[in-house]
């Protein structure tokens, strides 16, 4: 199978990769981000599996610097992070030596493991790669038989527009410009139907918004038109 890595889009995040864990750089967002998606991540783990996690073992692909490998590693789990970005694997190592957390970092694609796992993780990704189709195969072919698999991006709607790209990159300039690309964002409907061709079934779509009043970022059932994640078993 070619593999699904985008280099262009390496180049545009490695440049910042060293500051993955500066809570008021370039990925800012993603931190602000991050309590709502492990909320939505624990929560659909501990319906499929149950209380019992412990002897889990999972693998978030595109890692980045690993701020969801190192919540993971805190419930006891065992993680596996992989990323394409050698500077972003290298964040991500140094700063689990110094929180002590023992998280399996790997350098590549994911496409050349041979290893499946319970649960696979692929967050903000599936609109950075070269080929959709291919990447949900990708994680399908790593993913156990009754695995689950977790995965969040960016509708593409007018609304992602406004806020995706107008807003999040020109105006209030949470993340660099050209980030994004709005003809990259996924439909929830073209992820499942890609699923379904690979045996997958979509199981839960919850949107991601961003309430201007409590400022902070908070799960919907009903608005999926910027932000979404979404299970598949």
């Amino acid at each position: 199978m070619q593999s699904t890595i985008d280099q262009n889009e390496i180049n545009h995040f490695a440049k910042d990769s060293d500051k993955w864990w500066d809570e008021e750089g370039p990925f800012k967002p993603l931190h602000r981000l991050n309590p709502v998606r492990m909320e939505y991540i624990k929560d659909q783990i501990h319906a499929h599996y149950g209380e019992d996690i412990k002897d889990l073992n999972i693998i978030d692909i595109g890692c980045g610097g690993g701020l969801v490998c190192e919540e993971l590693a805190h419930m006891g789990v065992n993680i596996t992070g992989i990323d394409a970005d050698s500077n972003a694997i290298n964040t991500a190592i140094d700063h689990a030596n110094i929180s002590d957390l023992d998280i399996a970092y790997i350098c590549g694609d994911a496409q050349n493991l041979d290893q499946q796992y319970d649960v696979v993780i692929a967050l903000e990704i599936i609109e950075h790669v070269a080929d959709i189709a291919a990447f949900m195969q990708l994680c399908k072919d790593r993913l156990k038989p009754d695995g689950l698999l977790i995965m969040s991006t960016i509708n593409r709607t007018a609304k992602s527009f406004a806020l995706g790209i107008i807003a999040a990159e020109y105006i209030l300039r949470w993340v660099p410009r050209g980030t994004h690309k709005w003809d990259k964002f996924v439909k929830p409907s073209e992820i499942a139907n890609h699923a379904r061709k690979h045996g997958l079934s979509p199981h839960n779509a919850t949107g991601l918004i961003f309430n201007p009043i409590s400022n902070e970022f908070e799960l919907s059932e009903t608005d999926l038109a910027v932000n979404y994640l979404i299970a598949l078993r």
